[in-house]
C-alpha cells in the first residue's frame, strides 16, 4: 500500500523549528544526524504521517543550498511503498529519472531513493521502503 510517510520541510534552526510544532501541541522525536545527507532532523508525527524538520550540518549540503536558494518551506514529499526495489526498477524501466540509482539508508534505518522533479511534475519526491535488514 503506498501512503505519504512524510513532508521534509527545509529549516534554518531546527531548534526553533521544534519550538513551533511543540507549541501546536505536537510532539518532536530527538534529534539525529544523517552524516551521508549533511543534514540533521527531527520528525513530527501528525496523524498517520509525519513532518520531518531538516537543518542542514554543513554549508555543502543539499539542504543548506535549498535553504539558500527557495529560503525555508517544504523541501519534499515522501511516499512510503511496499516495495522499494520493484518500484525503482518499474521507474527506471520507465525512463524516469532519479537523484541516484542506488537505494540509500536514511534516519530510521529507512530505505529511500528520490525521483527527480523533471520526473515528478515539479516536486523531488521521495520513495521510502521498510527499514534495512539487520536495522
Amino acid at each position: 500500500m503506498t501512503q505519504i510517510d512524510h513532508l521534509g520541510i527545509a529549516v534554518k534552526s531546527l531548534a526553533e523549528a521544534r519550538k513551533f510544532y511543540e507549541k501546536l501541541g505536537l510532539k518532536v522525536t530527538p534529534e539525529e544526524t544523517v552524516e551521508a545527507e549533511k543534514v540533521r532532523l527531527a520528525m513530527v508525527p501528525v496523524g498517520e504521517s509525519r513532518i520531518e524538520l531538516l537543518e542542514p550540518t554543513s554549508p555543502d549540503s543539499t539542504i543548506a543550498k535549498f535553504l539558500e536558494k527557495r529560503g525555508e518551506g517544504l523541501h519534499s514529499v515522501a511516499l512510503h511503498v511496499s516495495d522499494l526495489a520493484a518500484t525503482v526498477e518499474r521507474l527506471k524501466a520507465s525512463g524516469t529519472r532519479l537523484i541516484s540509482n542506488e537505494i540509500k539508508v536514511g534516519a530510521g534505518g529507512h530505505r529511500y531513493v528520490f525521483v527527480h522533479p523533471s520526473s515528478a511534475g515539479g516536486v523531488l519526491l521521495e520513495l521510502v521502503g521498510d527499514e534495512s535488514p539487520g536495522a
